[in-house]
Protein backbone atom coordinates (compact mmCIF):
# COMPACT_ATOMS: atom_id res chain seq x y z
CA UNK A 1 0.00 0.00 0.00
CA UNK A 2 2.11 2.72 -1.38
CA UNK A 3 1.12 6.66 -1.00
CA UNK A 4 3.68 8.38 -2.46
CA UNK A 5 4.12 12.19 -3.22
CA UNK A 6 6.71 13.98 -5.50
CA UNK A 7 6.93 17.29 -6.04
CA UNK A 8 8.40 18.62 -9.46
CA UNK A 9 9.61 21.99 -9.61
CA UNK A 10 7.59 23.26 -7.02
CA UNK A 11 8.05 23.66 -3.31
CA UNK A 12 6.57 21.42 -0.86
CA UNK A 13 3.75 23.68 1.37
CA UNK A 14 5.20 24.28 4.58
CA UNK A 15 1.61 22.73 5.86
CA UNK A 16 2.06 19.58 3.82
CA UNK A 17 2.50 17.11 6.59
CA UNK A 18 3.37 13.34 4.56
CA UNK A 19 2.57 11.05 7.64
CA UNK A 20 -1.00 12.51 8.63
CA UNK A 21 -1.98 12.80 5.14
CA UNK A 22 -0.88 8.97 4.05
CA UNK A 23 -3.38 7.90 7.03
CA UNK A 24 -5.99 10.41 6.05
CA UNK A 25 -5.85 9.15 2.20
CA UNK A 26 -5.92 5.52 3.45
CA UNK A 27 -8.63 5.97 6.02
CA UNK A 28 -10.54 7.11 2.59
CA UNK A 29 -9.70 4.35 0.72
CA UNK A 30 -11.08 1.84 3.72
CA UNK A 31 -14.32 3.75 4.16
CA UNK A 32 -14.56 3.33 0.09
CA UNK A 33 -14.03 -0.31 0.33
CA UNK A 34 -10.98 -0.05 -2.24
CA UNK A 35 -7.36 -1.53 -1.84
CA UNK A 36 -4.71 1.32 -2.07
CA UNK A 37 -1.74 -0.45 -3.89
CA UNK A 38 0.18 2.39 -5.63
CA UNK A 39 -0.28 6.01 -5.43
CA UNK A 40 1.62 8.86 -6.66
CA UNK A 41 0.42 12.47 -6.54
CA UNK A 42 2.65 14.45 -8.76
CA UNK A 43 2.90 18.43 -8.26
CA UNK A 44 3.52 20.22 -10.82
CA UNK A 45 3.60 23.73 -12.31
CA UNK A 46 0.38 24.97 -14.36
CA UNK A 47 2.26 24.56 -17.58
CA UNK A 48 3.24 21.24 -17.08
CA UNK A 49 0.03 20.27 -15.95
CA UNK A 50 -1.86 22.25 -19.27
CA UNK A 51 0.93 20.19 -21.63
CA UNK A 52 -0.41 16.89 -19.94
CA UNK A 53 -3.95 18.04 -20.39
CA UNK A 54 -3.41 18.47 -24.19
CA UNK A 55 -1.13 15.45 -24.72
CA UNK A 56 -3.31 12.85 -22.90
CA UNK A 57 -7.00 14.58 -22.67
CA UNK A 58 -6.73 17.35 -25.80
CA UNK A 59 -8.02 19.62 -23.52
CA UNK A 60 -6.60 23.00 -23.84
CA UNK A 61 -7.34 24.36 -20.50
CA UNK A 62 -5.70 24.58 -17.38
CA UNK A 63 -6.86 22.33 -14.36
CA UNK A 64 -6.04 21.79 -10.72
CA UNK A 65 -5.91 17.67 -11.05
CA UNK A 66 -5.41 15.32 -13.61
CA UNK A 67 -5.80 11.41 -12.42
CA UNK A 68 -4.71 8.58 -14.25
CA UNK A 69 -6.03 4.66 -13.78
CA UNK A 70 -3.58 2.95 -14.01
CA UNK A 71 -5.78 0.16 -12.22
CA UNK A 72 -5.90 -3.67 -13.71
CA UNK A 73 -8.81 -4.53 -11.63
CA UNK A 74 -11.83 -2.76 -9.62
CA UNK A 75 -11.22 -1.62 -6.09
CA UNK A 76 -7.59 -2.06 -6.45
CA UNK A 77 -6.35 1.33 -6.87
CA UNK A 78 -3.06 1.64 -8.89
CA UNK A 79 -2.44 5.50 -10.08
CA UNK A 80 -0.83 8.71 -10.78
CA UNK A 81 -2.41 11.82 -9.95
CA UNK A 82 -0.91 15.25 -11.49
CA UNK A 83 -2.06 18.26 -9.47
CA UNK A 84 -0.86 21.93 -10.00
CA UNK A 85 0.12 23.54 -7.02
CA UNK A 86 -0.77 26.95 -8.80
CA UNK A 87 -3.97 26.36 -9.92
CA UNK A 88 -5.23 24.45 -5.93
CA UNK A 89 -3.69 28.04 -4.60
CA UNK A 90 -6.07 30.18 -7.32
CA UNK A 91 -8.76 28.36 -6.89
CA UNK A 92 -8.51 28.68 -3.35
CA UNK A 93 -9.00 32.38 -3.51
CA UNK A 94 -11.33 31.89 -5.78
CA UNK A 95 -13.97 29.79 -3.99
CA UNK A 96 -12.64 31.65 -0.61
CA UNK A 97 -11.14 28.98 1.52
CA UNK A 98 -7.36 28.31 2.57
CA UNK A 99 -5.22 27.05 0.38
CA UNK A 100 -4.53 24.00 2.75
CA UNK A 101 -8.22 23.00 3.01
CA UNK A 102 -8.28 23.50 -0.77
CA UNK A 103 -5.50 21.08 -1.56
CA UNK A 104 -7.01 18.68 0.90
CA UNK A 105 -10.52 18.77 -1.30
CA UNK A 106 -8.25 18.18 -4.38
CA UNK A 107 -6.24 15.31 -2.76
CA UNK A 108 -9.56 13.62 -1.64
CA UNK A 109 -11.13 14.32 -5.38
CA UNK A 110 -8.47 12.74 -7.29
CA UNK A 111 -9.20 9.55 -4.91
CA UNK A 112 -12.84 9.44 -5.00
CA UNK A 113 -12.74 9.42 -8.84
CA UNK A 114 -10.64 6.28 -8.88
CA UNK A 115 -13.35 4.92 -6.17
CA UNK A 116 -15.77 5.07 -9.17
CA UNK A 117 -17.25 8.60 -8.65
CA UNK A 118 -17.96 11.21 -11.62
CA UNK A 119 -18.41 14.50 -12.16
CA UNK A 120 -19.62 15.39 -15.18
CA UNK A 121 -23.39 15.71 -14.57
CA UNK A 122 -25.36 17.95 -11.98
CA UNK A 123 -26.61 14.79 -10.00
CA UNK A 124 -22.85 12.96 -10.23
CA UNK A 125 -20.95 16.74 -8.94
CA UNK A 126 -23.61 16.84 -6.11
CA UNK A 127 -22.54 13.28 -4.96
CA UNK A 128 -19.02 14.22 -5.80
CA UNK A 129 -18.83 17.42 -3.38
CA UNK A 130 -20.58 15.60 -0.74
CA UNK A 131 -18.27 13.21 -0.70
CA UNK A 132 -15.78 15.52 -0.81
CA UNK A 133 -16.84 17.23 2.11
CA UNK A 134 -16.97 13.76 3.99
CA UNK A 135 -13.50 13.42 3.62
CA UNK A 136 -12.77 17.05 4.29
CA UNK A 137 -14.68 15.38 8.22
CA UNK A 138 -12.60 13.09 8.36
CA UNK A 139 -9.68 15.23 7.85
CA UNK A 140 -10.91 17.36 10.62
CA UNK A 141 -12.09 14.51 13.15
CA UNK A 142 -8.83 12.28 12.69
Amino acid sequence: MAIAFHFQAVQKPAFFKIVPLRSWLKSIAKKEDVLLQDLNYIFVEDEALLKINIEYLQHNTYTDIITFDNSDAKGKIESDIYISLERVEANAQKYTTTFEDELLRVLAHGLLHLCGYKDKSKKDAALMRQKEEECLDLWANR
